[in-house]
Order: structure tokens, then C-alpha cells, then sequence
């Protein structure tokens, strides 16, 4: 896409979308901050990597139709906590996305940045007040996101929250169109954000959302994941078949009714979470009207474990039923402050953009 012998902003995608800088990477695609020629505003491009004939062609058409429907889910959402695409199309063979530029950082970003001390207590409720308005949005949509994580919800410079990447989101009304892109060799979703009945296999709804975004908020108020366990198939079982610490023995400061709502959404059985996002967003909306305004402790340190928690691992017995088949060799999972390997140089809001898929063994 570059003219012979220079690659220095000159790569334009239809004569229009002039690539400037990568600003992005993951394990499949790359988003580049880019200009577009025809109204004069800068825009975000997602591309989706060639993947070389060593890869398995079904891998790679899923991964395409993977894309094309991440393309069709968000363009069809207009809610403020949820990234505008405005294009998409293929060039040179090269499938693209064109989304709205995202100024500020996604919670990865925040939680690095905020490693030696905890985010504002203020901070985390509104953020979590606002994924529960764009969660019940989509989910009043039909779409299930199945993906969400830190590194897929982005805050912005003036606070505001969006989530991105739709790429294994699935509708309600073509659910068999969404299973031939799941059951191709491709694990869904990212270890330590996954719903147990999502590592079951079993039938997933908008509640599994809900558990995902407990874990979100678990690590924002804790700075640690609710199993945060380097081996993924440990992780796997943690979702489980074990509860997790109440994120107080953690951060004692966190009101109550923040731990309680986290708690709820970690539920191991569906039915025991709140009912769906609105009911979630009365829950948070209620809580922190009830508290009044609070002005958050935050401390210098590190934020570590309560002294005396006891964490106990322990494989699943025989007698417990066993994880899928896609687990099987699963050793490292990625947890929002351990991505290293696909980190944005600079760090930039679209590293979440990015997206990342998981081959089964």
C-alpha cells in the first residue's frame, strides 16, 4: 500500500484512508491511526494481518468472517459507550475496519498506570455505571459481546467509557451462523475473563456478559483479576469451581455495596447474577445515591492481599466434570497487566481495538 522506496505516511486504502502510524498490534490484526482524505478527520483503521500460507485456509476464512461480522455488530450499535465504525471494505486483499479515533486509554492502560496505587473508588463506580448502560444496549440489540475485558473497554480523556471489539460477539437470531465461527479449532474469549458457562460450552446469554464485566470490575477495584493465576488452565477452573475473595479482604476502604454488586455478577450459576444490565445499572445507580458523594482513599503502596487470606489451589478431582477439549495445553492466560507481548509503543487507546484470538491445540 505504499509508494516504491518510501513508507513514510503515504499509505493510502481506496485513495482515501491515509494510514499515518501503527498504533496497535494483536495476535490478528494491527490498528493504525489514520486520516481520511475525503471529510479531513483522523480515524482509527483496523486491518486484519495476512496470515501466510502456513496457516490452515478454514482458520483463516473464519478469522474473516470473524471480522466482516465485528464490522456488521457495531456498525448497526449507536450508543456513546460503544466505538462508532463508520467503514469497512477490502483492499489489496486486506480486510479493514474504519472506527472512530479513541483518545484516552483502555483499563489495562489504567491498571498499569495505576500499579502502585488502587483507582478512585468515584472512578470505578461511574465507569461501571456507564458499561452497564452500553451492556444493556447491546444486549436489548440481541448481541451477546463474549469478549469483555479491560483491554476491550476504553476511557476516554473527558471520562467517558466505550467498549470495543465485536469480533466474537454473537446475535441472538443466527446463532447457528455464530457456532460455524466458533467451532473451528478457536477458543472464544480470554481465560481470566470467561464465564463458567462459557468454559462448560454450555449455552451462553447476556448474564455471561455480566460475569465477564465482574471480573473487569473486580481488577479495577483490586488491581488484581479475581483468579489472578498465571497457568490458564488453572484460571479456568478458578471460574469454576471456586469462589472468589470478596475484593474487600484486598481493598478494605471499598464501600460495601461495590463489593456486593461485584460478588453478584461473579455468580457461578447465571440465575444467581442480577437479571441484565438494567437491572445492574438501578443496583449501582441506587448504591452510590444511597452513599452520597465519597471521596476515595488512595494509597501509596501497591495494593496487596489482605494478611490473612488464604488462598488455596487445587486441581479438579475426578469426580468434577471436566473442562473442554479446547483447554487442553492451555499454560499462560493473559490477564489485563500481563499483555505485554501485545502492548501499543506508544500506549494508545486502540490496543484493545486490536483484538486476539486463541488457536486450540
Amino acid at each position: 500500500m505504499a509508494e516504491s522506496g518510501d513508507t513514510r505516511d503515504v499509505r493510502l486504502i481506496h485513495g482515501r484512508y491515509r494510514l499515518l502510524d501503527l498504533i496497535g498490534r494483536g495476535g490478528m490484526g494491527e490498528v493504525w491511526r489514520a486520516r481520511d482524505e475525503s471529510l479531513g478527520r483522523h480515524v482509527a483503521v483496523k486491518c486484519l494481518k495476512p496470515l501466510g500460507p502456513q496457516r490452515d485456509q478454514s482458520f483463516t476464512r473464519v478469522l474473516r468472517e470473524r471480522f466482516r461480522r465485528e464490522a456488521r455488530v457495531a456498525a448497526a450499535l449507536q450508543h456513546r459507550g460503544i466505538t462508532v465504525v463508520h467503514d469497512f471494505g477490502e483492499y489489496e486483499g486486506i480486510l479493514y475496519l474504519v472506527m472512530e479515533l479513541l483518545e484516552g486509554k483502555n483499563f489495562s492502560q489504567l491498571l498499569e498506570d495505576n500499579r502502585h496505587h488502587p483507582l478512585a473508588v468515584d472512578d470505578i463506580v461511574d465507569m461501571a455505571e456507564q458499561i452497564a448502560s452500553a451492556l444493556a444496549y447491546t444486549h436489548e440489540q440481541g448481541i451477546v459481546h463474549r469478549d469483555l475485558k479491560p483491554a476491550n473497554i476504553v476511557r476516554l480523556a473527558d471520562g467517558t467509557a466505550k467498549i470495543c471489539d465485536f469480533g466474537i460477539a454473537r446475535l441472538g437470531h443466527d446463532i447457528g451462523f455464530t457456532a460455524r465461527l466458533t467451532g473451528t479449532g478457536i477458543a472464544m474469549g480470554t481465560p481470566h475473563y470467561m464465564s463458567p458457562e462459557q468454559i462448560g460450552g454450555a449455552h451462553v446469554d447476556q448474564r455471561s456478559d455480566l460475569y465477564s464485566l465482574g471480573c473487569v470490575l473486580y481488577e479495577i477495584a483490586t488491581g488484581a483479576p479475581p483468579f489472578d493465576l498465571d497457568d490458564a488452565w488453572a484460571v479456568l477452573v478458578g471460574h469454576r469451581d471456586t469462589p472468589p475473595e470478596p475484593p474487600r479482604s484486598h481493598r478494605p476502604e471499598l464501600p460495601a455495596y461495590v463489593e456486593r454488586i461485584i460478588l453478584d455478577l461473579l455468580a457461578k450459576e447465571p440465575d444467581r447474577r442480577p437479571r441484565d444490565a438494567r437491572e445492574l445499572g438501578r443496583r449501582i445507580t441506587a448504591g452510590r445515591s444511597a452513599r452520597g458523594a465519597y471521596v476515595p482513599t488512595v494509597r501509596a503502596h501497591q495494593v496487596t492481599p489482605h494478611p490473612g487470606t488464604e488462598v488455596v489451589a487445587e486441581g479438579p478431582s475426578s469426580r468434577e466434570p471436566r473442562l473442554p477439549s479446547w483447554t487442553r495445553g492451555m499454560t499462560t492466560g493473559h490477564k489485563a497487566a500481563g499483555d505485554a507481548g501485545l502492548r501499543a509503543t506508544p500506549p494508545d487507546a486502540a490496543f484493545g481495538l486490536a483484538g486476539e484470538w486463541i488457536p486450540r491445540p
